[in-house]
């Protein structure tokens, strides 16, 4: 238990930022599963777009790294062009 106030109020902060870092986490993960389970290659293409904001707005916020987010997409872009050839 923190005793001073700055503790107390680094604790409040890390507890949020917690919160706001599973979120986006949450939602990129969900983004990535649907894109990956979509049957269509026109499907795909539009989950896509929403994945790559997910994972642009996770970069941007510090929660995952540029690069993470980068090969992240990269490899289920390479999924949905699969699609494409099908």
């Amino acid at each position: 238990m923190p005793n001073k106030a700055a503790a107390k109020k680094a604790q409040r902060q890390m507890k949020r930022r917690a919160e706001l870092n599973l979120n986006y986490k949450i939602k990129f993960r969900e983004a990535i599963k649907k894109t990956a389970k979509a049957t269509g290659f026109e499907e795909a293409k539009k989950l896509a777009v929403a994945a790559q904001k997910a994972l642009d707005k996770a970069a941007k916020h510090g929660t995952i790294k540029a690069n993470t987010a980068a090969r992240k997409l990269s490899r289920l872009m390479k999924k949905v062009n699969a699609l494409a050839k099908k």
